[in-house]
């Protein structure tokens, strides 16, 4: 029974270094995240946007630990959510030609996506448009773990 002890223990503390570099992977977004805009920044965008959607939990590939749900308002200068995204690492926000709520169909159509930018925040967000970037030629806004290429969200916004 002795050689099985170090075997138990060595098992154990691999184990434990794994969870904790999970809830790191998990937790340093939430830790490092700028401040939120608030819900008077985001409304005060509001008369500028051109459309808006709503992203929803209940998408294909949305899941427990990836998903978003709330308002969306996409507008020349801006796209805005006043709602929540499962935190995690590196989301970037596409727009897209076509509604996708799947991975494979993100990757099948990212050739023909514009990423827009950061989404740094997981209440609410803000994402200047880049100059130039005309949001009707887009029907669809996406939000995307580039990390670990996990799909979070979409909304259909015309």
């Amino acid at each position: 029974m002795k050689p099985l002890k170090p075997l138990l223990l060595t098992a154990s503390h691999l184990l434990t270094l794994g969870l904790g570099f999970a809830l790191g992977v998990y937790a340093l977004p939430i830790l490092i995240a700028p401040d939120a805009p608030t819900q008077q920044e985001i409304q005060s965008r509001l008369p500028a946007a051109r459309w808006t959607a709503t992203f929803r939990r209940d998408l294909k590939d949305s899941d427990a630990l990836h998903w978003g749900e709330g308002a969306v308002s996409v507008g020349p200068q801006a796209i805005s959510l006043l709602g929540k995204l499962a935190p995690g690492p590196d989301y970037k926000l596409y727009l897209s030609p076509e509604f996708v709520e799947t991975e494979a169909d993100f990757k099948r159509l990212k050739s023909q996506m514009l990423r827009v930018g950061d989404v740094k925040t997981f209440n609410n967000f803000i994402v200047p448009v880049p100059q130039g970037v005309d949001p009707a030629r887009f029907n669809t806004v996406i939000v995307w773990c580039e990390t670990f290429s996990e799909f979070i969200t979409a909304a259909k916004y015309r």
